[in-house]
Formats: structure tokens, sequence, C-alpha cells
């Protein structure tokens, strides 16, 4: 399995334009024919374009040169040469491209429509084009047009429809699991999720909804704490936020106040976006009059908890219509 990558750096490079040529027509009792050298064909173009199959950016190599054909020559009798080859490399939905110092943005992937990353370069003047009345027979072409490497940064940022977001292990990739195809891996121990994983719920008379569940987010991680930091950037897009709540720890309510002071602190606006809270675990949990206080508890303060149990799929039907209901 490919490592989750989300941030590279590589070169592309387009195409040389291919060079004119010099030729002379040279037929049966024309022995001094005019010049026809065709021009050269122009160099290949990388563009680039979304692939829904990729989901992250570990296909890219960051040591190879991505280019594209080069132009190929111009040849006699006014035939132009050969265009390269245009290069196209794919990426998945959601990627941002900077330049190389990730100062500028240069393109930002919310569609499928392809894009001109570098255009090949021009094919050079065959010697047919440099005839003047003044000069019948010109003994030379233009060269084609070279190209130069670039660096391109790119960097990810998962578009989905739910983003999943929880202290380590709070069951989200167990939830995950319980409401998509996904399979992710689960463990009974922190910080088993260590890159985001996605999944597609399935819902009848609508378009499938894609879920993702975002690493372990802890105290400080908007700050650079933990595995957090490299992850919430990914919750930017969003549409709405599911607060993913361990009902084994002793203060829910402080558990919700961090995770949503760290969204603040990383971007405001993540503030204002649709939520639902879930309690999970709920089959550890022995005290029902527990739960039933904490969800009273909430209700106060106009959050209408969601209990649940991922592991063994309790209560995910009532979730399922509440996200159905926010997307809507």
């Amino acid at each position: 399995m490919h490592k989750f990558v989300d941030e590279i750096l590589i070169n592309i490079k387009a195409g040389n334009g291919g060079p004119g040529s010099v030729s002379f027509r040279r037929e049966k009792y024309i022995p001094k024919g005019g010049p026809d050298g065709g021009e050269g064909g122009e160099g290949g173009s990388v563009y680039i374009q979304i692939e829904k199959n990729i989901i992250n950016l570990s296909h890219l190599n960051k040591d190879r040169i991505y280019g594209a054909e080069n132009g190929h020559h111009g040849e006699g009798q006014n035939k132009s040469g050969k265009k390269g080859e245009d290069l196209v490399i794919k990426v998945p939905l959601g990627t941002q491209i900077y330049d190389s110092c990730k100062k500028e943005l240069i393109h930002d992937f919310l569609d499928d429509k392809p894009f001109l990353a570098s255009k090949g370069g021009r094919g050079g003047k065959g010697n047919s084009f440099f005839k003047t009345a003044v000069n019948q027979t010109p003994k030379f072409a233009q060269p084609g047009e070279q190209t130069e490497p670039i660096k391109l940064y790119f960097s990810l940022k998962l578009i989905a429809d739910v983003g999943l977001v929880g202290f380590p292990n709070a069951g989200k990739s167990t939830l995950l699991k319980a409401l998509t195809n996904a399979n992710p891996k689960v463990g009974d121990y922190p910080f088993t999720t260590l890159s985001p994983n996605l999944g597609v719920l399935e819902i009848e008379k609508r378009d499938r909804i894609l879920i993702a569940d975002i690493p372990g987010i802890i105290e400080g991680a908007s700050k650079g704490h933990g595995l957090g930091l490299s992850f919430l950037k990914h919750i930017e897009r969003v549409k709405i936020l599911i607060y993913v709540l361990d009902l084994r720890e002793a203060h829910v309510e402080e558990e919700l106040k961090v995770l949503r002071n760290e969204l603040e602190e990383y971007n405001k606006k993540l503030l204002k976006r649709p939520f639902i809270v879930v309690f999970n675990k709920i089959d550890l949990v022995e005290d029902k009059n527990f739960l039933l206080e904490w969800i009273a508890s909430f209700e106060k303060d106009g959050i209408f908890p969601i209990a649940i149990s991922a592991k063994n799929k309790e209560g995910i039907d009532n979730l399922i219509k509440e996200i159905v209901k926010k997307l809507n």
C-alpha cells in the first residue's frame, strides 16, 4: 500500500519545438529547384487533470522530470514535423498547484477541466520560409523553441461531503467502516490512523456521500502538536463536520470544546459549518442514566447528540438520516 502523500514538489518540462528543415527541391528536369524545407513540429505540452480513482499524490515522484515529447524535425517538400505528444499528469480532486516557493496559487482543481501547466515550444521555420527576392536559396533554418524545466508544488486538500473529527481512539475509523465501503485500520490504541481515510456512503435516490476520517486531533494540534496539524487542512472543504466523542471519557463537553477550539485556531470559518455531535461507544456504558444525563446537558446548549455504537452499528441509521438532512 502506498504511503499517503498530500504535498510534493515535482519537475515538469514541455517538449522543445522541432527544428526547421534545410532542403531544396530536386526533381527530374529541375536540377536547381528552390528551398522546400518544412517547419518543425510543436513540442508537446504538459497538462494536469484530475482522476477520480486517485485519492492522494503518492504516485508522483519528486526526483523525476515529467517531460512531454519534443517536436519532430521538419522535412523536405514543405512537410511539417510531427507535433510532440502531450503529457497528462493525473491528480486527485482538491489538488492545488503553487509555484516552487508555495507563495502563489496557480490553480485549484475543483472540477475535471484540464489545466495547461507548461506549453510546448514552437517549431522552427524551414528554409522555404526565409526565401526572398534578394535571397532565393537560403541555406539555413530556424531551430525549435527550447523550453525550460519548471518546479511545481502540489498540495492536496481533500474534498468530501462529511469530515469525521475527534480525539485519537474516539472510534472514527470504526464509524467510517460502519457508514461506508471503506476498510480502514482499526485498533484500540491512540493514533491508529496516520493518514486520512475516505469512504463512500451509498444513499438510495441520492448521489454518493464522500466521508473523510481525519487523523486524531489533540489539544494544541493547530500549533503543531501531535499529528493533527498535518491534516487539519483536509477539513477545510468538507460540507458538514461530525464530532466523534468517546463516552468512556469523563468530560465529553470539554472534549468538544477543545476540538472546536483547535478548528477555530486553524480557520475560524470552520465553526460556521453545520455539524453533528456523536456519542460513540454506548455499548461500553453500563449506566444508561449517565448517557441520558449527558444528552440532556448538551441539549440545554441547543446541541442534540446522536448516541451510537460504531462497533455494533447501533444508532447508525439515525446518524445517516441526520447526515442526509444536514447535507440537504
